[in-house]
């Protein structure tokens, strides 16, 4: 493209008046600015990581902190290395001092402390992206910049009052916005940050304490909400820091984590965990649909998840009788109070299979207790370790227990489900019973999710047993190394002797040996952002409510687009399954589907939900909805790739198509949350009837951001 600076602008002759230094020398002068500090910052950064890595590991805290101030640096260093001068977003003209104000993705000051940048996320940022001509919230003016690799090739000027007008390029309000719509797609999602509009950063903003419902149709912009509060809280909240649980994302599916997997870290926030609900349980890979309707219902129940905690306590039943033990100094009696004061000793919430331990330990202290000083602990503990009946009796007492065998359990013993969930009907019963070799389905994962929560990892106690013996062993190593060592010094000052002093003690101590790999989805987390929040069943929803004490969430959702259909209130299904305090806010403005397009999706959902939240278009192409022939499919797309360097196109529906590099071949659900610049929609009435077959055809079509295409064989 011909330029006509070779400076960070870089304007098309087209948009000629913009290059006038009248309008653009004070933003040179700063970005030169802000270049010199950019290039500081980052060897300084740099330089700061090397020392750090350099420092000695340590332990405990001293490790821990040491760790942080390695990521939190290295988070920083990469967000500068990545983005450069294209970290500025825009600047604001404040009217009560007529500052300048430049807002970026962090906040930069020079070496005197004069700030370069402030965070997007800071409350002094706030008017950039809230102030409308209602509310300027303080401002003269407001201007945005579109970077192109790296330059800016456009910026968009909007005032608030009449001094503003001076020396402004470009006056409409929504210029902007409407034009960054028209860009072409790609593989993920654009960077929309410095176009946030005033509805949507009032959502971003809000607090985090309870619910957050974001509820909005297609094209609303609740995917960039959801992501930009994400970041937004762990910046703005200190109790949503890693250091207290931090923030979970949860997308639909595998393809949307791809979509939107850069957005975070452009952002400037790597610490956010993203998965799918699949992710959650090492079953999910391997899940497929549950084939019949009326299993699927009855496992979407949140109470019958509920009956995993009457499954493991079934597991937890201390021995009616007195169990005699043997041993080489006497005889004795367990009797039942006895088993029941050590299953007592179990730390409180601690998953059963963790719990086992404590629980042994506090048996055999009770035994010990009942022998005189004259028995050596010791022994009496190894001959206890080495009682079969009474290990016998622990086991089946409190037997260690593998999550997945206790729901499947339930569905292929039809007596152990009617006892833990004895409001199910004989039939009932009947119908959730399955074979045990039969694969795991998707509605399993909220029961295989629950069991797993309140047993533990099955492996996770023998780990710990051989961790404990291998410190054990190397610690009666150490003590007979340093037992030698002074033994043969001959040295007048016995200079070996402090080898048994407790900071000598301390420093020979390694308790590093490899540990098991911590689930970092496992929570629990401060706050938790779950997209498509519609499609979630109640016994879903318990996989999340678990990972999240706090029940601090952002929901966000369309009801319309439920593809089972959703006739409650959000307050009344959130309530339903265990929130409380919940606010709603509600995003009507589609700011992605074409009028065109949208003319004809409305009709096709309101047909089976004459009452859906349908947002309102404001943008136009001008291009209608094309009708034809599946037999013109390849053609189609031939042409379009031909005429169109960039952007991406999506078939949806035809399974038996190949995806290619700009054109992917999707179903209709697997479509949810993305969006293509050309849709081609094949056979939509195939998608089914009823609410589903609806709901698939109008997410199918709102996927489009320039041209939709419908094919059918006639």
């Amino acid at each position: 493209m011909d330029s006509l600076t070779t400076s960070v602008f870089d304007i098309p002759y087209r948009l000629a008046h913009k290059a006038d230094p009248a309008l653009i020398g004070a933003d040179e002068h700063h970005f030169a600015a802000l270049a010199r500090r950019l290039e500081e910052a980052t060897a300084e950064l740099s330089d700061r990581l090397d020392a750090a890595r350099r420092e000695p590991a340590g332990a405990g805290q001293q490790a821990l902190d040491r760790d942080l101030d390695i990521h939190r640096l290295t988070a920083r260093l990469s967000t500068l290395r990545r983005f450069g001068l294209d970290l500025c977003l825009g600047h604001m003209v404040v009217a009560e001092s007529g500052e300048t104000v430049y807002v970026g993705r962090l906040g930069l000051t020079d070496k005197a402390g004069s700030r370069l940048l402030i965070d997007w996320r800071s409350p002094a940022a706030e008017p950039f992206f809230g102030a409308t001509h209602a509310n300027p919230m303080g401002l003269i003016s407001r201007r945005r910049y579109r970077w192109t690799r790296g330059r800016i090739s456009d910026y968009w000027d909007e005032v608030f009052t009449l001094e503003g007008l001076e020396g402004r390029a470009a006056l409409d309000d929504q210029s902007a916005f409407i034009a960054s719509l028209g860009t072409s797609r790609s593989s993920r999602m654009r960077d929309v940050l410095a176009t946030i509009q005033a509805d949507q950063d009032a959502i971003i903003r809000a607090g985090s304490r309870g619910a957050l419902v974001v509820d909005g149709g297609p094209g609303t912009g609740k995917t960039v909400v959801a992501l930009h509060r994400a970041a937004y809280l762990l910046y703005s909240d200190p109790r949503l820091a890693r250091g207290g649980g931090g923030v979970l994302f949860v997308g639909p599916t595998p393809a949307y984590l791809a979509y939107v997997d850069d957005v975070l870290p452009s952002l400037g926030e790597e610490s956010v965990q993203i998965c799918t609900l699949r992710d959650l349980v090492p079953q999910g890979a391997g899940a497929g649909a549950e084939t019949d309707p009326g299993v699927a219902r009855l496992k979407s129940s949140g109470e019958l998840v509920r009956a995993i905690e009457t499954a493991v306590r079934f597991h937890e039943v201390p021995p009616p009788q007195d169990t005699l033990i043997a041993t080489p100094w006497a005889d004795f009696r367990l009797g039942p109070d006895d088993w029941a004061e050590a299953f007592d000793a179990a730390e409180p919430g601690l998953p059963h299979n963790d719990a086992r331990d404590q629980i042994w330990e506090a048996l055999l202290d009770i035994v010990i207790d009942r022998f005189d000083d004259d028995v050596p602990p010791h022994l009496l503990r190894r001959s206890l370790l080495q009682n079969e009946h009474l290990t016998t009796r622990f086991r089946k007492a409190w037997p260690l227990l593998d999550p997945a065998g206790v729901v499947r359990d339930l569905w292929t013993v039809p007596a152990y489900l009617s006892v833990c969930a004895p409001w199910l009907s004989q039939s009932e019963v009947a119908a959730l019973q399955r074979d045990s070799a039969a694969p795991w389905t998707l509605s399993d994962l909220p029961f295989l999710d629950a069991a797993r929560q309140r047993i533990g990892d099955p492996a996770a106690s023998r780990r710990r047993r051989e961790r404990d013996a291998a410190l054990a062993a190397e610690h009666e190593l150490r003590e007979r190394v340093v037992d030698d060592l002074i033994a043969a010094d001959d040295s007048e000052m016995l200079v070996m002797s402090m080898l048994r002093g407790q900071d000598a003690w301390n420093s020979l101590a390694n308790e590093t040996l490899p540990g098991e790999n911590p689930d970092l989805l496992a929570g629990p987390f401060a706050h938790v952002v779950v997209d498509e929040a519609q499609e979630l069943t109640d016994a879903e929803w318990q996989m999340l409510l678990q990972r999240c004490p706090s029940r601090s969430f952002t929901v966000v959702g369309d009801r319309t687009q439920a593809r089972h259909g959703f006739t409650e209130s959000w307050r009344e299904r959130l309530e339903r399954i265990g929130l409380t305090r919940i606010d709603l806010a509600t995003l009507t403005v589609n700011y992605r589907t074409p009028i065109q397009i949208m003319t004809e999706a409305e009709p096709v959902i309101r047909a089976v939900i004459p009452d859906a939240n349908v947002p309102v278009s404001v943008r136009s192409t001008g291009i209608p909805v094309q009708h034809g022939t599946t037999s013109q499919r390849n053609a189609l797309l031939d042409a379009w790739l031909d005429t169109h360097p960039e952007g991406i196109a999506c078939v949806i529906g035809d399974t038996a198509f190949p995806a290619e590099p700009r054109v992917q071949s999707l179903t209709p659900e697997l479509s949810k949350g993305l969006e293509f610049d050309l849709v081609v929609l094949i056979e939509p009435e195939a998608f089914g009837t009823g609410i589903a077959g609806a709901v698939d055809r109008y997410v199918a079509m709102t996927r489009a951001t320039e041209r939709l295409v419908v094919l059918t064989e006639q």
